[in-house]
């Protein structure tokens, strides 16, 4: 980068350097970029830009979840359909959330930081918090009431988002953060009292995943790449799968929101911390052998990984439309041939969410610029001084 301290007639410090955006579903404005010495691929070469390998993990991370919203109206009909679906919950958020925790490795409270995480974080909350309730009465004429403390469906990632970030200069600080995290998310799961303001259960259960994601380096991303790795995840996705329709009816669907305690889902307090950390040993082995199959190299679908919370927020007003009007309750989506329909459809709708055309038009709510409502920061200004220098060749 230009120094200003060796241009001609300049006697001042250097400017730091610009850092890449410390935000866990970076904008598709800005490219990714990491420090010269990491500055390399998850698959272990030099990497330019964004890297392909968690684009294309955010993109079937967030398909995922739109499948996932998709099953949960018919599950109740099919032993298969839940145990797959509860295979799907145990992984698809701790992998969208730890590729968050990484990208957020540079957040400190630098303004240009906190205004990113304001625009790109606060104000799509507030914006997406009162369009789901106004949306539902639109539709079905009821009078739901706007909360900005209770978060709506899928607004909670958002509120998680914005603490964790906030919190990550602490989580950088402390000698053992992940321990504390995990301690944190094993207390939360027995303190019922907590209660439903910004969804802080999901807040402190959620965050071992995110500090975990901090804590990692790009090498750590190879290790499950080997071709081991991939061998041997085909058996665990199997087994899982096994398991997780022998548990139907053995165990709570709830335990893998991590939204309520345990004395909430009327099970010892003791069980809370016990399924702490056995569904996170469970998501983190599958976690790894979703990465172990996510590509490395650039697909059809990579430039769509820019655009995951886009199609994360929007898609759920496709889902709650056609529950609203009844449509999961038609007999035929019901059946083998329907599930397979409505899964194929809630990929779909996703994909076409996270796409660019979609990205401009709803780009006023998620990526708003707002430059009337900050100050301008010095240094950002000296630095644009200095590129239109570089410009102009002085």
């Amino acid at each position: 980068m230009f120094d200003a301290a060796s241009s001609p007639g300049q006697n001042r410090r250097p400017l730091p350097p610009a850092q890449p955006p410390a935000d866990g579903v970076p904008s598709p404005r800005t490219p990714v970029s990491a420090p010269r010495s990491e500055r390399r691929t998850a698959a272990g070469r030099p990497g330019r830009g964004r890297d392909a390998f968690f684009d294309n993990a955010k993109y079937l991370a967030i398909v995922l979840v739109a499948m996932g919203h998709a099953w949960e109206p018919l599950k109740g009909d099919s032993r298969i359909l839940e145990g797959v679906y509860t295979v799907v919950y145990s992984f698809h958020m701790p992998a969208f959330i730890i590729v968050s925790g990484f990208f957020s490795r540079s957040f400190d409270m630098r303004p240009d930081r906190l205004k990113r995480l304001i625009t790109g974080v606060a104000v799509p909350y507030v914006l997406f918090e009162t369009a789901y309730p106004l949306f539902k009465n639109l539709v079905t004429g009821s009078h739901e009431e706007i909360s900005l403390l209770d978060p709506w469906y899928l607004t909670w990632f958002l509120v998680a988002l914005f603490v964790w970030r906030l919190t990550t200069p602490v989580w950088k600080l402390v000698r053992w953060p992940l321990p504390l995290a995990v301690g944190l998310a094993m207390l939360a799961s027995v303190t019922p009292n907590i209660g439903d303001d910004l969804d802080l259960q999901r807040v402190l259960q959620f965050l071992p995943y995110f500090v975990l994601g901090l804590c990692m380096k790009p090498e750590h991303f190879q290790l499950v790449r080997r071709r081991w790795v991939r061998v041997a995840s085909v058996p665990v996705f199997a087994a899982a799968l096994a398991v997780g329709w022998w548990a139907v009816p053995r165990m709570n669907t709830a335990w893998f929101y991590h939204r309520d305690s345990a004395q909430e889902l009327g099970a010892p307090w003791w069980c809370g911390p016990v399924m702490t950390l056995a569904m996170m040993g469970c998501s983190l082995v599958l976690t790894a052998c979703f990465f172990a199959w996510v590509p490395r190299r650039h697909m059809w679908f990579t430039a769509l990984g820019a655009g995951t919370l886009y199609g994360y927020l929007l898609h759920g007003f496709l889902v709650k439309f056609g529950d609203y009007r009844g449509w999961f309750e038609h007999p035929s989506l019901h059946r083998p041939l329907g599930e397979i329909l409505v899964t194929l459809l809630a990929a779909a709708a996703v994909t076409v969410l996270c796409t660019r055309p979609v990205q401009r038009i709803f780009r006023f709510a998620m990526e708003p610029k707002m430059e009337w409502a900050f100050k301008q920061d010095a240094a950002e200004l000296a630095r644009e001084r200095q590129k239109q220098r570089e410009k102009v060749g002085v």
